[in-house]
């Protein structure tokens, strides 16, 4: 049995009958693999980076990037058995010690917001905080950068189809009042009409979005309620992958925002990540 509607909350409601996190769930069901995965972002003026682990099926996958834009540098590594250990990725931790990069941060998670999606064959759940905070360090190339302020950190788990392709973006900044601002906007993976995964945050109180329209080539995204962002690419992780259980095709831009959600809120300020994967698993 999947779920038979979509979801979205703050734990209360959400679907009966069905294995959800922090629940154990099997590996395979109905003919599907489980995928889960934790990704880690924090984009500043000065820094960006994330860093994520990933597990599809029985096998893992490790990542972790970081953007010095004053150095115009991008250091980055995925890790897919040899070396995992490099990259820890826990609840209220994140530890990289990688080369010439080393990675210490403690994450305060703050409220999650919980999407569950069905589809014939399956369903996909995820959790987003948007108002989490991190503080530590971060160094590379030599560089080092004290941290203590927002992130964004996405939680996700289930049996998606086995073809699946998205594009998204995760950005934090701040608006023309001075307010923080977070969003998580999506197209191709939790995007019902309504109970999605689209939101943006306003000092820390959540807002669910109408559906958006992604430029093919990552330069914007519009809004069907009204308002736009547009995306200034500054540097970009790809990476192409064709292993036993999995084929997939990703780009990841890190860059800065412009523009105007629905309901006025305009950014003075915005960083973040573009995001188009294209994955069968």
């Amino acid at each position: 049995m999947n779920p038979d509607r979509s979801y979205r909350g703050l734990t209360a409601g959400r679907p009966a009958g069905v294995p959800l996190p922090p629940a154990v769930l099997p590996l395979r069901r109905a003919g599907r693999w489980r995928k889960a995965w934790r990704y880690v972002g924090v984009y500043g003026p000065e820094v960006m980076l994330c860093v994520g682990a990933a597990r599809i099926g029985p096998s893992a996958q490790v990542w972790w990037a970081v953007w010095d834009r004053e150095g115009r540098v991008l250091h980055e590594r995925t890790r897919m058995a040899l070396g995992r250990g490099r990259v820890r990725v826990g609840r209220d931790h994140v530890h990289v010690d990688d080369g010439t990069v080393a990675i210490d941060l403690v994450l305060h998670e703050g409220p999650g917001l919980e999407i569950v999606t069905p589809d014939p064959g399956g369903y996909a759940w995820t959790r987003k905080y948007g108002a989490a905070a991190v503080h530590g360090t971060v160094r590379a190339g030599g560089r080092r950068w004290n941290l203590d302020g927002p992130a964004f950190i996405d939680d996700s788990a289930g049996y998606h189809p086995r073809h699946t392709a998205w594009r998204w973006s995760a950005g934090t900044g701040r608006d023309t009042a001075g307010r923080a601002v977070v969003w998580n906007l999506v197209d191709g993976v939790h995007d019902s009409p309504q109970a999605s995964e689209r939101t943006v945050w306003v000092d820390g109180e959540p807002r669910e979005l109408g559906p958006n329209a992604f430029a093919a080539d990552l330069s914007s995204v519009a809004f069907a309620e009204g308002g736009s962002l547009a995306f200034s690419a500054e540097a970009v992780r790809r990476r192409d992958d064709d292993l036993w259980l999995f084929r997939s095709t990703y780009e990841q831009p890190f860059g800065t925002f412009t523009g105007t959600f629905p309901g006025g809120v305009e950014l003075a300020a915005g960083y973040g990540v573009m995001e188009h994967h294209d994955v069968h698993w």
